[in-house]
C-alpha cells in the first residue's frame, strides 16, 4: 500500500477527550473515530489491526479442533426468558421491540441461541464433544463508557461453547481453551495472566480471567510475581490429552493470581513477602465452566450410553477481540507514539522515500516493495511529497516494528537503512541483505500462522 492513496488520518494534537494512552494514540494513529458514545468506526489501519488478532484467534482455535460459526448480533428475547436471564441481566442489556411488538436483544453475549442450536441439531452423546465458536460485534449498554475501545458499548468479541457428555469432559474443554488462549496471547506478544475470578452474570463456579498488566487497568490484581517468569513458547501439545491440557492449566494457575473480586488476604499472605505483588490489569479474555446452567432449563441434551437423555455440560469462553488492540498499545508505546509487536502489526515494514522524484531512490524503493511485497509482507510505502522528518513521525506514531529508509546518499554504496521501531537502532545493510533480515525476523510470525 502506497502512502500517497491509503487513507490515514493523523492528528498532530491529543484529542482532549482521550483519557488514556490507548484511546489518545489510536484516535491521532487514524485508526478509529467516535460515532456516539462507546461506539466507534474502525478506519482502515484499526481494521487491519482487527483482522490480525481475529486471524491468530482462529487459527488458535481451529487449532484445538474448535469450529467456527456465525451468529446473529439481534437475538429473541424469547431464548433469554427460558434461561432466566431477560430480566436478570440488568441495564446493561439493550432491549429492542420490532415492529410487530416482539422483545427483542442486542447480544452481549450468546449461551442462549448457541444452546438453541444445539438442541435443535444434537441428539447423541456419539457427536459429543463438540466446541462452536464465532467472532462478532457485541453490545452492551454501559453507564459510562469511557477509554476508548477498552470500555466501550459496542464490540467485536471471540465466545466460543463447549458441549460436553460429562463434568470431566467439559473440565477438559476449560483446559483446552486455557491452552488456546496462552498461545493466542503470546503470539499478540502480550503476557496475559490467567487468574482466579468472579462469573458475574454468565454464572458457574469455574472462572479464570486473563489480564495484562497495566497502570491504566481497570481491576486491582494480586499475585505471585514467580509467575511473570511463565512462557507457553512455541511447544507442541495434544489437545486431546487429558494429562497434557491438565498439566499446563496447573502450571499457569498454581501459583497465587487473582483479581480484587477472589482476593484472598491470608492466602496472599502464605506467599513468602518478596514475591508478593499488586498492580492493575486489563481484562482481555474470560473462561467459564458453568455445568448444566443453560442445558437443564433450555432442554438441551442428548441420549447417553444407557439410552437415557441427561443435560448436557457446558462451558463459555471468550476474547475481547477489540478490546485486545486497545490492551496492546497500553502494554507497547513510546512517547512517539505506537509499538506493535510483529504478529499483530497492521503493516509488517514500513518503506520511507527520502528523496520522492529522485529517478534512483524512486527505483529503489519500488523494487524494494515489488520484492517484500512478493515474499508475502504486508508493505507500506510512503510515496508522499514530505519532509524526511513528517515521515518518520508518522511511522512512529503509527508504530510499524520496522522501517526502512531509502535516500541517495546511502544508495550511491549500495546501502538502505533497517530501524527498530522497538530499540530505535539502526544498521545499514544492502537492500538485499535487508530482505534477507526481515524474513528471518518474520519467519516465526508467519510459521506460528500454518
Amino acid at each position: 500500500m502506497r502512502l500517497s492513496r491509503y487513507f490515514l488520518p493523523v492528528l498532530k494534537e491529543d484529542p482532549k477527550e482521550a483519557q488514556i494512552v490507548s484511546h489518545r494514540l489510536m484516535l491521532r494513529a487514524g485508526m478509529i473515530k467516535q460515532q456516539a458514545a462507546g461506539i466507534y468506526s474502525w478506519l482502515p489501519l484499526g481494521q487491519k489491526v482487527l483482522r490480525r488478532i481475529e486471524q491468530i484467534v482462529h487459527e488458535e482455535q481451529q487449532r484445538a479442533g474448535h469450529i467456527p460459526v456465525l451468529m446473529p448480533t439481534l437475538q429473541s428475547a424469547d431464548l433469554w426468558r427460558e434461561s432466566g436471564r431477560y430480566d436478570a441481566y440488568g441495564a446493561e442489556l439493550l432491549r429492542i421491540t420490532d415492529r410487530h411488538e416482539r422483545d427483542m436483544l442486542y447480544g452481549p453475549t450468546n449461551e442462549e441461541m448457541i444452546t438453541d442450536i444445539f438442541r435443535s441439531h444434537v441428539n447423541s452423546y456419539k457427536d459429543l464433544p463438540l466446541t462452536l465458536y464465532h467472532i462478532q460485534w457485541k453490545f452492551r449498554d454501559e453507564l459510562r463508557p469511557r477509554f476508548g475501545v477498552m470500555r466501550g458499548r459496542e464490540f467485536l468479541m471471540k465466545d466460543g461453547y463447549n458441549f460436553d457428555l460429562t463434568r470431566e469432559d467439559a473440565l477438559h474443554a476449560y483446559n483446552r481453551h486455557l491452552v488456546t488462549y496462552l498461545r493466542s496471547y503470546e503470539r499478540m506478544g502480550l503476557q496475559a495472566i490467567p487468574m482466579r475470578a468472579d462469573s458475574g452474570p454468565i454464572g458457574g463456579d469455574d472462572t479464570h480471567e486473563f489480564l495484562v498488566l497495566a497502570e491504566t487497568g481497570e481491576s486491582e490484581v494480586f499475585y505471585d510475581s514467580e509467575i511473570t517468569g511463565l512462557k507457553f513458547g512455541d511447544r507442541e501439545i495434544d489437545y486431546d490429552s487429558v494429562e497434557q491440557c491438565q498439566a499446563v492449566l496447573e502450571e499457569f494457575t498454581s501459583r497465587y493470581a487473582r483479581t480484587d473480586e477472589t482476593h484472598d488476604e491470608a492466602v496472599f499472605n502464605e506467599i513468602p513477602e518478596d514475591r508478593r505483588r499488586s498492580a492493575r490489569g486489563i481484562e482481555v479474555g474470560q473462561i467459564f465452566y458453568f455445568g448444566t446452567k443453560y442445558s437443564e432449563p433450555m432442554g438441551a441434551t442428548v441420549v447417553g450410553p444407557d439410552a437415557q437423555r441427561v443435560p448436557v455440560h457446558m462451558g463459555s469462553h471468550g476474547i475481547g477481540v477489540s478490546r485486545l488492540a486497545g490492551a496492546i498499545i497500553e502494554a507497547s508505546h513510546d512517547d512517539k507514539g505506537i509499538i506493535w509487536p510483529e504478529g499483530v502489526t497492521p503493516f509488517h515494514v514500513g518503506i520511507v522515500n527520502l528523496k520522492q522524484g529522485d529517478a534512483s531512490v524512486d527505483s529503489a524503493c519500488e523494487a524494494l516493495y515489488r520484492d517484500l511485497t512478493a515474499k508475502g509482507f504486508d508493505v507500506l510505502y510512503d510515496d508522499r511529497d514530505e519532509r524526511a522528518g513528517a515521515k518518520f513521525a508518522t511511522m512512529d506514531l503509527i508504530g510499524l516494528p520496522w522501517r526502512l529508509t531509502v535516500g541517495p546518499r546511502g544508495l550511491q554504496a549500495n546501502k538502505i537503512e533497517l530501524t527498530s521501531r522497538r530499540s530505535g537502532e539502526s544498521e545499514e545493510l544492502s537492500p538485499a541483505d535487508a530482505v534477507a533480515k526481515l524474513e528471518k525476523i518474520y519467519q516465526p510470525v508467519f510459521d506460528a500462522a500454518k
